[in-house]
């Protein structure tokens, strides 16, 4: 049975990122396109390298026929999510790939996103969208919340071992960084190539709005609060995004744990102790690779998680969480050899 499904916001990068995973699906049919600007236009006109492909031409979101839609991913600014969810049909499955049902606590995201949420009687249903966490939930679910980049980075190690308690909870400091593309498509003078290239540059220091995310699903899996320090940085690449994780710890155990975590999943893989993975062995897949790494100070490890922010990060994910949603198989359209040169 084919899906149709339509792609809000398809002229950003990930809203183009979910166009090429999803054209390569074989149960998804693309039904609909959303654009606001350049909403009249073809696909190939904004993006040309995917001009050679059959896709419907960009339309305004009142302009779409919900009704014949299996599923709907909205790659949309914060906030408009919120807005537009009360308007779909009431059997149609959503995967936000926004901000706006991240967050179980409406009043957390009123103090990191500065509005009130729009949809709190529709929060309690939504899962959070990281399928080798939240599985069972997101099978059920009307509405995933795909996690943020840095997030998926950073918990796809730490959770594990925060339930397993093989780490300190205190003194975890997450170092991360990530390719341009991070930041979207929107023209900025702060993101112009003379900006950024040949610089290493770091941003939203001691306030990021992913810290709230990564203090939530941590609390989750330990039972109680757990406060850790996290510093983004943006490097001058396209794609790419790692998490340099410092904690205290025996090296040993919490690389027994994650191996044997995530031993059965198909998009993570553990290398072996005392190595460290980069992010060329991921770019263009919907992989993460994780390190494990033993410090020179007794007690402390390095852990490494590299993804590609686009896919792991954002738009493979989603579709991950969509065929986990739909009851497709997980691995569909994902089937992804990382790109190397």
């Amino acid at each position: 049975m084919t899906c149709r499904i339509a792609i809000l916001g398809a002229s950003g990068y990930t809203g183009a990122e979910l166009v090429r995973l999803v054209h390569g699906h074989p149960d998804l049919e693309i039904a609909a396109l959303s654009a606001d600007r350049k909403a009249g236009m073809a696909m190939g006109e904004v993006f040309p390298h995917l001009a050679p492909f059959d896709l419907p031409p960009l339309q305004r979101i009142e302009e779409i026929d919900f009704a014949a839609l299996d599923l709907v991913f909205a790659a949309l600014p914060h906030g408009v999510t919120q807005k537009l969810v009360r308007t779909l049909p009431g059997t149609l499955k959503l995967v936000d790939l926004s901000a706006d049902f991240r967050l179980a606590d409406p009043a957390a995201y009123e103090s990191w996103y500065g509005q009130p949420h729009a949809a709190t009687d529709l929060q309690p249903e939504a899962a959070f969208g990281i399928p080798e966490l939240q599985r069972e939930k997101i099978a059920r679910a009307r509405i995933t919340a795909n996690a943020g980049c840095y997030v998926t980075c950073s918990l796809l190690p730490l959770v594990p071992l925060v339930a397993a308690g093989v780490v300190a909870e205190e003194g975890i400091v997450i170092d991360a960084k990530s390719g341009v593309s991070g930041a979207g498509r929107s023209l900025r003078e702060n993101l112009l190539f003379c900006e950024v290239n040949e610089g290493f540059s770091a941003y939203g220091l001691g306030g990021h709005r992913h810290m709230a995310e990564i203090d939530q699903e941590l609390a989750r899996a330990a039972g109680h609060p757990v406060i850790v320090s996290f510093t983004p940085h943006l490097v001058p690449m396209s794609r790419g995004m790692m998490a340099t994780i410092h904690a205290a710890g025996d090296a040993a155990e919490m690389h027994r744990v994650l191996a044997e975590r995530y031993a059965a999943e198909p998009f993570v893989s553990v290398l072996p102790l005392g190595q460290a993975p980069a992010t060329r062995h991921v770019v263009g897949s919907n992989r993460c690779a994780i390190g494990v790494v033993a410090d020179r100070v007794p007690g402390r490890v390095i852990i490494v998680s590299v993804i590609d922010n686009l896919v792991k990060g954002a738009s493979g994910q989603a579709l991950q969480n969509a065929n986990v949603m739909l009851g497709l198989d997980e691995r569909a359209g994902l089937d992804l050899v990382p790109l190397f040169p």
